[in-house]
Parts: structure tokens; sequence; C-alpha cells
């Protein structure tokens, strides 16, 4: 438990890797804070301010929320912005606070997706919890398939406009998506700097769709999300899977041979860790981070110790072209 008033530790930068999207003016750490899991209506306030408060004091300044984060939709803003007012509104010039909306977020039609009324709406809904003015990053958390992407677009270049977010961001959306609306940014002059996407070494969708070439070549940045895939690449399935195993439905797919193939191949990408003088999570948050287009990943933790393990991956970020061959031929296998 904090008593009294939080101060910030002296040396929070000292050890933290800061990474640029793309050549925009956003930088963000190399590991940002993720509040999609653990933080909602029935997580404990203490607990959940004790292990956000410590990421700050690690150097972690980017705190990722979404409208319909929970359990139930908004709580983890709400838990966020309680600890935001108590503890750490007065270093908000050094924080990156970003949201998103586009998943079940209230009833009826405008409750999800992206129209202009939709995107609107839910970011006001966003800093009202937060007791925020403004985010610094604002998502469009999916592709609608029916608003035209100009729509979306636009009611994210008024909203930068209207002073309630600094930057732009687009969630879940593939390759030919981004590059598709990345031309109407261009063209409204919108600050758009990162697409956030599931990305790890056993999801390779954004290297095969297209996502990582685009940002690439429009010098536009990356956030990693899953990128431990659920679980998968912590090293809790070393021994065997459970039949009722759950992962997001953008993992899914790495059980199409079956469970056993799946824990062989963690035991390999495990023994290579051990080589590389990591964890199996260390490694696979070291693996997205050797590539530059990556410019942070979304890791969330419930617990200081998760969190303090993570940020040991930051010891490590070289690879060996023999490894990065080797990672390939053992999930690719």
């Amino acid at each position: 438990m904090y008593k009294g008033v939080y101060r910030a530790a002296d040396d929070r930068y000292d050890h933290m890797k800061v990474r640029r999207a793309g050549n925009s003016g956003l930088q963000l750490p190399a590991i940002s804070f993720g509040m999609w899991h653990s933080f909602g209506d029935d997580a404990n306030f203490e607990d959940s301010e004790k292990v956000m408060l410590k990421a700050f004091d690690k150097g972690i300044f980017s705190f990722d929320c979404a409208n319909n984060y929970g359990p139930g939709a908004g709580a983890a803003e709400r838990m966020f912005g309680q600890v935001y007012r108590r503890d750490l509104k007065p270093y908000r010039d050094e924080l990156i606070i970003t949201t998103k909306a586009g998943y079940n977020m209230w009833p009826g039609p405008y409750g999800q997706f992206s129209s202009k009324k939709t995107l609107v709406a839910a970011l006001d809904r966003s800093l009202e919890r937060m007791g925020l003015n403004y985010v610094d990053i604002y998502y469009s958390h999916r592709f609608d398939p029916n608003t035209s992407l100009e729509e979306t677009a636009e009611a994210l270049d008024e909203i930068v406009r209207s002073g309630k977010a600094l930057y732009i961001g687009i969630s879940n959306y593939n390759g030919k998506q981004t590059a598709q609306i990345i031309k109407y940014f261009k063209e409204f002059h919108t600050p758009f700097v990162v697409n956030q996407a599931s990305y790890n070494m056993l999801n390779r969708a954004p290297e095969e769709d297209g996502t990582l070439k685009t940002l690439a070549k429009n010098k536009d940045g990356l956030v990693a999300y899953g990128p431990l895939a659920e679980g998968l690449l912590t090293g809790k399935y070393l021994h065997g899977m459970p039949d009722d195993v759950h992962v997001h439905w953008s993992n899914n797919f790495v059980f199409k041979n079956g469970k056993d193939k799946v824990v062989k191949k963690l035991n390999q990408l495990n023994d290579m860790a051990k080589h590389r003088g990591q964890t199996l999570a260390q490694m696979g948050l070291a693996w997205l981070l050797h590539n530059p287009t990556v410019t942070s990943v979304v890791t969330g933790a419930s617990k200081v110790k998760h969190l303090e393990d993570n940020l040991g991956a930051l010891n490590n970020l070289k690879f060996t072209q023999d490894e990065l061959d080797e990672i390939d031929k053992i999930v690719k296998g």
C-alpha cells in the first residue's frame, strides 16, 4: 500500500530503452503497460496501484487502455483514472496514455466499430472516466466493414484538431486496410503514428499480411499486443497443455496441428532462450524488439514480480542471424 503522496523514482529513465515511432515525434518505452486483463471491476485497487506505480518507477511511461477493457466495459479506464488522480497526475507531461474504441462498449448500434459518432462518443466517455483533457494516442480498435475508411479517418483527424488526442493509431487493421487508411491520413495531414496488432513469435500475421512492410515504408510504427501469445510463451505449458486452454482469437490457429506439437515447439524455443540466458518470455519480448519497426510491446502484469521479469528482456535484445533462422524453423516447422 502507498501511504501519503507518491513520488516517482528519480532514476526511472536510467535503464528503460525508448524507441521512436517511425520518423514521428512519438517516443515510447520498449515495454508499455497494458490494462487489457486484471484491471476490471473485480480487481483489488491497492494491488493494481502498486504494480502500475512500480511500472512508472521502472521507466514504463506508456499506459494502454481501451473503452471495453474490464470486465465490464470501462472498468480498466476507471481503475487507471483512480491511480492517475491519486498518484500520477503531477507527471502528466511525462506520460503517454492511450485508449481505443471499437469493441462492444455499450448497447445499440453505436456501441461498437468505427463510425464518427461512435469514435467521438467513446472518447468523451474515456476522458471522463480517466479524468483527462486529452489522450496521447487514440485508436480505432478495429476495421469497420460497413463504414467508409474515409469517414473513420476524417473523424480521427477532427478529434486531433479538437484537442482531445495528440496522435492517432489503428488496431487490428491488416496490411491492406492499413495502407488504405494511411492514404487518407496523409491527405488530411493527420498525425498517424502506430498500428497496434497481435504479434508474437508464434503469430506472424503482421509479417504475412504486409502490415509491417506497409508501416516501415510509410515510416510508422507497430505496437505489439499479445507478445506472449496469451501465456503460451511464458513457459507455463512446457510440460503439457490442458484441454480447456484458451487464447485470443488471433492466436487460435497455432493449435491447428494439435496441442502436443505446440508443446514441442515451446520446449525447443525454451532451450534456445536458456542458451541466451533468458526465460522463454524474455526471449519472446526481445524477439519482437529486434525489429526496428516495432516501437513497443504491450504487456500486462498483475504482480510486481511478473513486471520485473518482463523488464529483464531488455538486457539482451540482440539476435544472430542463425538464432533468428532457428526460431523461424521451429515455429514454421
